[in-house]
């Protein structure tokens, strides 16, 4: 990283005086959220509840009237029920803990000269921030210096591609995007590395901020509760009512008023419906727990009983229809197009898979490097094998493009491989206007059905002792154009169909393009119906956007603010609602959804 530290300024970074000066004043680097609840704190939840409370009720009343055996038996009844409930949310709270747990770094900063290892909950503003390939960024920094960095910045916007980021003001000033000079918390670095100064950490960072949209969001409670809660009190009334006048009548018929309070008494409990929190609560976690052995934890068992009455569905894209990871989805070279369906490239589409293997490095995150290496591995294309390497070219921002030379000891000569953005593979290759044109249009076509494309190019030299200055100075041939895509995850088609046959209507909320949203959406079976973006939205009143959602299917280019308006929209309309998702930036609309559902291992701890 001395490299990377070389332009920093200032390269000492904060002295531990400051450094904790700064933490008690503004606070640790932790995301805002609801407070862990202690094991005292789900007890009293689960007592406060006045189904159990019934049940307590009448178990002392029997208890007053000498029945000692119904006092019992009510009594365990209500026990029964609170330790079962208890056991559940305890569980389930401590896996949701230990999720919280890794969604914590550990940072690597520099203070007081020295690069020191600490929590990611410790980092203040002001530290320099040091970032390698595999790290998860622990606070939002404006980049120093950088070199070849890429982050996958999915669980905060939602969309798959890696965003390359680099340093300077220019790149200051581009904001948050391809060019952007600004790192963000919770973001993970699949490439190269940097060094920042941090900005904001906790709350005041862009993952905080999502987080603060969570402090006015008022869980509903579930409508089979409110319903039997009704009943109950219904119940109650109309049982009151006839024990005071079963009392009146009794009294000044028979003229024995304390046999007439005795009698009231016993009608007024056989009309308590006690059963009624048994009966819920039990089947309640029972769902819950049959919902965990498929490894679905249940925050509420509340959530249960809004379950069977949702209506509509509305799901992210990145990490739930999709598997959040890249994949070949389509080679062109030579004037052939060849989608990967399982069949064996033809021997031209081989040669591009070669040399993209050639040109990334033995270990990467990147999830395209990836997604070659994969291709290979399934098509049986060799590698390196025995070619042994000699000299690397990294990606700058003068030249989008990374290149590895090799040494091939069976033929005695040097092999290039570069791949990298079309355009810069374009100006490696010298190609005429020409062909750049009708590069240009083939990787437009590609990149409009949704695909990230790269460019591949190899070349071939005679052994040399010197190292040339750059990639330019080979020779290279323009090999062909390769397209990424998030694929579907398998199930996907056969769940959308079983929603559509319960009566759940499935829509889909990205902040992907349209076209890739669109595409996503026919691959899974998904109506679209008059697709909606965010910039439509963003001019749409509430009446207006409770209108449109009726007839919407798919949502594209959402930011996380307006998937929130989305899910208020169509409560509003009069659907129950149930919102999946695995980011950040889904968190404030799970929790205004009836039903939030958070998908995998990295799912927010919002949902219930």
């Amino acid at each position: 990283m001395a490299e990377l530290r070389s332009s920093a300024l200032p390269p000492d970074g904060l002295c531990e005086a400051e450094a904790a000066l700064r933490l008690s004043r503004e606070g640790a680097n932790e995301l805002p959220g609801e407070k862990r609840r202690s094991l005292a704190r789900i007890f009293g939840e689960v007592l406060r509840e006045p189904m159990f409370a019934l049940l307590l009720a009448a178990a002392a009343v029997y208890l007053a009237l000498g029945n000692f055996e119904e006092a019992v038996l009510l009594a365990i009844f209500a026990t029964t029920s609170v330790s079962i409930a208890l056991v559940q949310e305890v569980r389930s709270e401590r896996v949701l803990e230990t999720l919280r747990d890794l969604s914590s770094p550990r940072a690597l900063v520099i203070r007081e000269g020295r690069e020191r290892r600490i929590p990611g909950r410790e980092v203040v503003r002001g530290d320099i921030l040091v970032l390698g390939e595999g790290d998860r960024v622990a606070a939002d920094a404006s980049l120093l210096s950088a070199q070849d960095l890429e982050l996958d910045e999915s669980l905060l916007s939602g969309e798959s591609f890696p965003v390359r980021k680099t340093a300077g003001a220019a790149a200051a000033s581009a904001g948050r995007g391809e060019a952007a000079g600004s790192v963000f918390a919770g973001s993970l670095v699949l490439r190269g590395g940097g060094v920042g100064r941090v900005t904001a950490t906790g709350a005041q960072s862009g993952i905080g901020k999502i987080g603060s949209a969570l402090a006015g969001i008022e869980r509903e409670p579930a409508r089979l509760r409110l319903e039997t809660r009704r009943l109950v009190a219904h119940f109650a009334a109309a049982g009151l009512f006839l024990s005071l006048l079963a009392t009146i009548l009794y009294g000044f018929l028979r003229g024995s008023w304390l046999q007439a309070i005795l009698n009231g008494i016993a009608l007024g409990m056989s009309m308590l419906p006690e059963e009624f929190p048994l009966v819920l609560t039990v089947f309640m976690v029972m769902g819950a727990w049959r919902l965990s052995r498929a490894h679905v934890l249940t925050r509420r068992a509340a959530a249960i009983e809004t379950l069977g009455a949702a209506s509509v569905l509305c799901t992210d894209k990145t990490g739930t229809l999709t598997e959040n990871r890249m994949a070949i989805a389509e080679i062109r070279a030579r004037g052939e197009r060849f989608s990967l369906d399982g069949r064996i490239l033809p021997e031209p589409l081989r040669k591009v898979v070669e040399y993209g293997v050639l040109a990334s490095p033995e270990t990467s995150f990147d999830p395209m490097e990836k997604a070659f290496r994969a291709l290979a591995e399934a098509q049986s294309i060799a590698g390196a094998g025995g070619r042994k390497r000699q000299w690397e070219y990294p990606l700058r921002p003068q030249l989008l493009a990374v290149t590895e030379v090799f040494e091939d000891p069976t033929e005695g000569v040097l092999i290039a491989a570069s791949k990298g953005a079309p355009e810069a593979i374009a100006q490696l290759c010298r190609l005429s206007a020409e062909e750049r044109k009708n590069l240009d249009v083939e990787a437009g076509e590609m990149a409009g059905a949704g695909l990230r494309v790269l460019a591949v190019a190899g070349a071939a030299l005679p052994r040399q002792s010197g190292r040339p200055p750059s990639p330019e100075a080979f020779a290279f041939q323009l090999l062909g154009l390769v397209g990424f895509s998030d694929p579907l995850r398998p199930s996907v088609r056969a769940a959308v169909d079983e929603c559509r046959a319960a009566g759940i209507r499935v829509v889909m909320i990205t902040g992907d393009h349209l076209l890739t949203a669109l595409k996503v959406a026919e691959a899974a079976g998904l109506d679209a119906g008059v697709p909606l973006t965010g910039g439509e939205i963003a001019g749409l009143s509430e009446r207006e956007l409770r209108e449109r959602v009726r007839e919407a299917g798919v949502f594209a280019r959402i930011m996380p603010e307006e998937k929130l308006r989305i899910v208020e929209a169509l409560k509003a309309d009069g659907e129950i609602v149930a919102m999946t998702g695995d980011g950040v930036n889904d968190a404030p609309s799970l929790k205004a959804a009836h039903i939030g559902i958070a998908m995998g291992a990295r799912g927010t701890d919002v949902a219930d």
